[in-house]
């Protein structure tokens, strides 16, 4: 029998597969049935203080290669959050990751305050949203490339809360084994990589761009070989814990993106692709390569690609 469990920042789980944010964990009920239907921790939409309105449609795209979207963060808002954390909280035993962003680090550190009141059992900075912007988020895309911009909000955000902070890197950066070095030496408890890519789609028929806000995310299998290369450069530069994410879609991705230095693996595009059951489909699929490959735990993966 395989051991699945692993830890992150002291939380122990029963497997390491993660919700990653902005799918299927709109609301306490959503984020309750993804954990009965195999997450080991789920992690919500991310919200900042006063909410988002967020692009008008058309705002996602997907095939079997990838899904891009644009939807702009939208949600309700911090007040809103505390509330669906609590009750999640009371109905449901699995790990829940609270995901926060804003446009400077004294909103980051307030909304990390906030959020603090409901008592996730993490939570994640999103720093590295591909297409936020609008008014009051213009210099947001800072957060994702700017060593010192990512130290200034960890930093801030962790006298806010006792809570561990993991940093969410962004992709689309010449080096983001330094970004990941500089989160850690401000004090996060780990890094959560990687965000969406950016990404576009033209219609060749109306000869424009089809998103409405023109740019959007990419996710799905086809950005796997850029999240793996990612966390391995991550884990070459910290000591920290890695919520490995991006194009995981099967039990053998799962396993490379342990290899490659994970203590844990985000599952989000797959759910699209395979809908909820792709959690338990996943962890049996770990299971069945493990015991064929005589491997006896999640922990003795972690990082093996580098020996």
């Amino acid at each position: 029998m395989v051991n699945l469990q692993t830890q992150l920042a002291g939380c122990k789980m029963a497997s390491p597969l993660v919700l990653a944010s902005g799918f299927l964990g709109l609301d306490w009920a959503s984020l309750d049935r993804v954990a009965k239907s195999g997450a080991a921790a789920v992690t919500t939409k991310s919200c900042n203080l006063e909410g988002r309105d967020g692009y008008s449609n058309p705002t996602v795209l997907a095939n079997e290669n990838y899904m891009l979207n644009a939807i702009g963060l939208a949600n309700a808002g911090i007040e809103h959050e505390i509330d669906e954390i609590s009750t999640f909280k009371k109905k449901s035993q699995a790990v829940i990751i609270g995901s926060i962003f804003e446009s400077s680090p004294e909103k980051f550190a307030e909304v990390a305050k906030r959020i603090s009141t409901a008592k996730p059992h993490l939570i994640e900075l999103d720093l590295s949203c591909p297409h936020l912007g609008g008014k009051g988020f213009e210099n947001y895309k800072d957060f994702a490339s700017d060593p010192k911009s990512i130290s200034e909000v960890v930093k801030a955000t962790k006298k806010a809360t006792k809570i561990p902070i993991f940093a969410k890197l962004s992709p689309n950066v010449p080096n983001i084994g330094e970004l990941a070095k500089a989160a850690e030496s401000a004090g996060a408890n780990g890094i959560t990589a990687i965000n969406t890519a950016g990404g576009m789609l033209i219609s060749a028929d109306f000869q424009k761009p089809i998103l409405s806000n023109k740019y959007g995310g990419l996710s799905g299998p086809a950005i796997k070989p850029i999240a793996l290369k990612s966390v391995y450069q991550i884990y070459e530069s910290v000591k920290i814990p890695i919520i490995g994410t991006g194009g995981v879609a099967t039990g053998e991705d799962a396993i490379e993106m342990l290899l490659a230095g994970a203590a844990a693996v985000g599952i989000g595009t797959a759910t699209y692709h395979r809908g909820i059951e792709a959690f338990k489909l996943i962890e049996s699929e770990m299971q069945h390569w493990m015991e064929k490959n005589k491997s006896g735990s999640v922990k003795e993966l972690i990082g093996k690609a580098h020996e």
